[in-house]
C-alpha cells in the first residue's frame, strides 16, 4: 500500500491532522491508521459522552509541560471556526456548570464525530482499521510502515496515537515505545487529569462523601497551585476537577506532594467558630456529631470530629470546649492529606509527559527523523479538565496536518 500522508491514530488530533493536510493540498492522498475496528472510540467517551471541545478562556497556565502549546493555539482555527464554520456543529457554552465550557448543542459526541466523519468523506481521506503499526522505518523517499497486513509506504507520517490514558480507547502507549526505541526522547510519563491517591487509613469512612471546597497543592511548604470546586473522597483517593487540576504537579513532585482542602472556604474560621458555638447552645443534650451534622453530611462529621479532635462522637456536644471548637475550625480550613500516587492509566483522562519539545519543531516535526510529524496527547503536553486537552488535540493536528502537507508542494504556513 502506497499513499503521500499517514496519520497513525483516529482521535480528535488525527482527524484534525486528516481534514488539515487535505484541505492544504486536496492532491495528495491521505490515509487513517487505526488499531480499533472504528475510529473515535475515546471522542465519543469525552466530557461523558457530551465532548467538551474546547474553552472560552485559554492560556498558558491551563497547559502543563515541555512544548508552548498556546503558540500553536493561537496560530489555528478556534472553536467557532472549526466546528461552527467548517463543520457545521452548532455549539454553546457553559454546560455541565463548566465556566468557559465549549459543548455541542446537541449535548452528544456524536453528533461531533458524525460531522468530522461527513467532512473526511468529502476530502477524500481514507480510514484503515485493524491496522496497528508495529514498526516505523525510515526510508530515502518516506518512511514504511509495518502492521499485521503488510506494508505501508509513505512519503510523510503523522504520529497521533495517544499516550496512556484510557487504554480501554486504544491509547495504551504502544506507540510512545516504538518512537523511544527510535531514539527519540520523551519527558517522564504519568496520568494527568485523574484522581490522587492518600492513604486508605486517611480516608477511612469518608468513601462517598462529596464536599464542595477550595483545594491545594503543597511540596515542601511552597503552595504550588490552588482549585475550587467539588471534592469527592473514596477508598484511597480523592477526586473531582479541582483535584484533576492538580494531578498534573505529581509527575514533578513525585513523594513530596501534600492536599490541603479548605472545607468551608466561604467562611473564615471565626465565622465557622461562631456558628458553631450557637449550634452547641442549641443543641444541649445531644451528640458531639450533631455540632457539625447541620453543616457537613454525617460521614464527614464524624469524620472530623475524630480526625482533627481526636474525640469520640458520642460524647456530649457539651464536652466540646471553645478551645475544641477553635481547634476543629482551624482544621475544617486545613485538612491535610499526603499524595501517595496518581490513579491508574485506566482512571487517567490524559498523559503527562510525552515527546518534549527538544524532540520536535515549531512545525512539529520530528528533529531526528524530518517528514515525521507528531501531534495531539503523545507531545509531552497535558491541560486542565475543562476541554483544554480537546483543543490541544485539534490544534496541534492541525498545525502537524498543514506543514506535512505544505511540505510536500512546497509551501509555507505561517
Amino acid at each position: 500500500m502506497k499513499t503521500d500522508i499517514v496519520i497513525i491514530g483516529g482521535g480528535a488530533s488525527g482527524f484534525a491532522a486528516a481534514m488539515a493536510a487535505k484541505e492544504t493540498a486536496p492532491e495528495l492522498s491521505v490515509l487513517i491508521a487505526e488499531k480499533l475496528p472504528r475510529t473515535g472510540k475515546k471522542l465519543i467517551a469525552t466530557g461523558n459522552g457530551k465532548c467538551n471541545l474546547s474553552n472560552m478562556s485559554l492560556a498558558s497556565r491551563n497547559f502543563h509541560g515541555s512544548i508552548d502549546a498556546m503558540s500553536i493555539i493561537g496560530r489555528t482555527p478556534d472553536w467557532r471556526e472549526l466546528f461552527t464554520e467548517k463543520l457545521g456543529v452548532a455549539c454553546v457554552t457553559g454546560s455541565e456548570g463548566r465556566e468557559g465550557g465549549v459543548y455541542p448543542r446537541s449535548n452528544s459526541s456524536t453528533t461531533v464525530l458524525n460531522a468530522i466523519r461527513l467532512r473526511l468523506s468529502a476530502l477524500g481521506v481514507t480510514e484503515q482499521c485493524e491496522c496497528e503499526i508495529t514498526d516505523i522505518k525510515p526510508t530515502n523517499g518516506g518512511f514504511t510502515l509495518t502492521y499485521s497486513g503488510g506494508e505501508i509506504s509513505c512519503r510523510k507520517v503523522i504520529i497521533a496515537a495517544g499516550g496512556y490514558a484510557a487504554p480501554s480507547f486504544g491509547t495504551d502507549g504502544g506507540m510512545l515505545r516504538i518512537l523511544r526505541n527510535m531514539g527519540i526522547k520523551s519527558e517522564k510519563i504519568c496520568p494527568a487529569v485523574a484522581p490522587l491517591r492518600v492513604s486508605p487509613e486517611r480516608l477511612k469512612g469518608l468513601k462517598g462523601v462529596r464536599v464542595k471546597g477550595e483545594i491545594a497543592a503543597f511540596s515542601g511548604g511552597r503552595e504550588l497551585r490552588r482549585e475550587r470546586g467539588e471534592l469527592q473522597f473514596n477508598e484511597n483517593n480523592i477526586s473531582g476537577i479541582c483535584v484533576f487540576n492538580l494531578a498534573y504537579l505529581f509527575q514533578q513532585y513525585e513523594g513530596r506532594l501534600t492536599l490541603r482542602a479548605d472545607l468551608a472556604p466561604d467562611m473564615t474560621a471565626e465565622e465557622l467558630a461562631a456558628y458553631f458555638r450557637r449550634v452547641r447552645a442549641d443543641r444541649r443534650g445531644n451528640t458531639a456529631e450533631e455540632l457539625l451534622s447541620g453543616f457537613f453530611v454525617k460521614n464527614l462529621a464524624v469524620w472530623l470530629i475524630k480526625n482533627i479532635l481526636g474525640r469520640s462522637p458520642a460524647e456530649p456536644i457539651e464536652s466540646v470546649s471553645d478551645r475544641d471548637i477553635a481547634a476543629l475550625c482551624s482544621g475544617i480550613k486545613s485538612v491535610e492529606f499526603e499524595v501517595t500516587g496518581c490513579s491508574p492509566w485506566q482512571n487517567a483522562q490524559s498523559t503527562m509527559g510525552g515527546i518534549s519539545a527538544d524532540s520536535v519543531t515549531d512545525k512539529l516535526d520530528c528533529v531526528k527523523y524530518g517528514g515525521m510529524y507528531l501531534c495531539g496527547e503523545i507531545l509531552d503536553v497535558a491541560g486542565d479538565c475543562g476541554g483544554y486537552n480537546l483543543q490541544w488535540a485539534w490544534s496541534s493536528g492541525t498545525w502537524a496536518g498543514k506543514n506535512a502537507a505544505l511540505s510536500l508542494k512546497g509551501g509555507k504556513y505561517d
